[in-house]
Parts: C-alpha cells; sequence; structure tokens
C-alpha cells in the first residue's frame, strides 16, 4: 500500500470519527438518547485510533511517485 492511500484511509477514517463524535454529542444532549452517547464516543475514539495508525504508517513510507500517464 503506498503512502497516498494510506492518507486516503487516514482522512477516511478522520471523517468518520469526526462524524461519530458529532452523533455523540447530539445524542448527549437530548434526553431519549442519552444512553446512546457514551457507545457512540467510544466508536468515535476507535476511529481516531485508526486514523493515527494509518497516519503513523504513511509517515515511515516513501513519497508517493508520480506516474506517467
Amino acid at each position: 500500500m503506498t503512502r497516498d492511500e494510506r492518507m486516503t484511509l487516514a482522512q477516511a477514517a478522520m471523517e468518520r470519527a469526526a462524524g461519530l463524535a458529532r452523533d455523540a454529542e447530539d445524542a448527549a444532549r437530548t434526553t431519549h438518547f442519552r444512553d446512546k452517547a457514551a457507545p457512540l464516543a467510544a466508536a468515535s475514539t476507535a476511529w481516531a485510533e485508526i486514523a493515527r495508525s494509518h497516519a503513523a504508517l504513511a509517515a515511515v513510507l516513501p513519497e508517493t511517485e508520480p506516474t506517467d500517464g
């Protein structure tokens, strides 16, 4: 897997983490869904860790060479 592919995966995981964090915040503000806030926050944390892992792997890979064509 190339550095660019790892960075793409990191970006996607970061976006998912951010979305889940927003959902957790919304759930925490609503009495009917308050019990869902903690699981959503935990899922957000897991996706953030996945994003960090992909970014760390990308950091040690050589830069992706541009292709001709």
